[in-house]
């Protein structure tokens, strides 16, 4: 599935990556405009992903928030018990029910970099019926596809398919997941944040 070139707006999603470009809304900083304490978490960043996000440069402009969204993502990412591909594609089943085609590409290629397959993350928005999906990844992936929507469409069930599987602090991470990709999504689609060479050389690979 080439989502660069493939729409469903008829389904009330679309998973395509715009090939065109656009400027974004707010310019991001650059890096050298930073107070000290900036530069060392975008270069923390920076070692992590393999590039420097635009969206953390934009973000920086009021330095409180980019300190607090960086202490969520380190809590989310870097403890608990759900495995970081999950995350990943919890992340990107999020984002593109939302339509934040920046968060598509950057979940796509985090969930590469931490060891998904091509395969799987190209086969994502088919969960329900791929083959690469255990029943436990689709109870987690439907919760957020759901969740992505707005208004939620998250069921009663939906979410008590979640317990059979996980337990009630994994169910707080996964939700944690799909809340912090809830403010990054809004955040990036508003300001019409520009996607980075790397993460969209491979989203539009896939």
């Amino acid at each position: 599935m080439n989502h660069s070139l493939e729409c469903e707006p008829d389904a009330g999603y679309c998973h395509c990556i715009d090939e065109g470009n656009h400027m974004p809304r707010l310019q991001p900083l650059k890096v050298d405009q930073l107070a000290p304490e900036l530069q060392s978490m975008m270069e923390s960043a920076e070692k992590t992903m393999g590039f420097t996000s635009n969206d953390g440069l934009t973000m920086a402009r009021h330095p409180a928030l980019m300190k607090s969204l960086s202490m969520m993502v380190q809590a989310l990412y870097g403890s608990g018990t759900v495995e970081p591909e999950l995350k990943r594609l919890i992340g990107n089943i999020t984002s593109t029910a939302a339509g934040c085609q920046y968060c598509q590409a950057h979940t796509a290629h985090g969930a590469h970099s931490v060891g998904v397959s091509r395969e799987k993350i190209d086969a994502v928005w088919t969960y329900e019926t791929s083959p690469l999906f255990s029943e436990r990844e689709r109870a987690a992936l439907r919760v957020a596809h759901g969740a992505g929507l707005s208004p939620s469409t998250v069921t009663d069930d939906q979410f008590e398919a979640l317990s059979k599987f996980f337990t009630d602090d994994e169910i707080v991470e996964i939700v944690g997941v799909i809340s912090l990709f809830g403010f990054l999504n809004r955040w990036n689609a508003t300001i019409a944040t520009e996607i980075e060479s790397m993460p969209l050389a491979y989203a539009r690979k896939l």
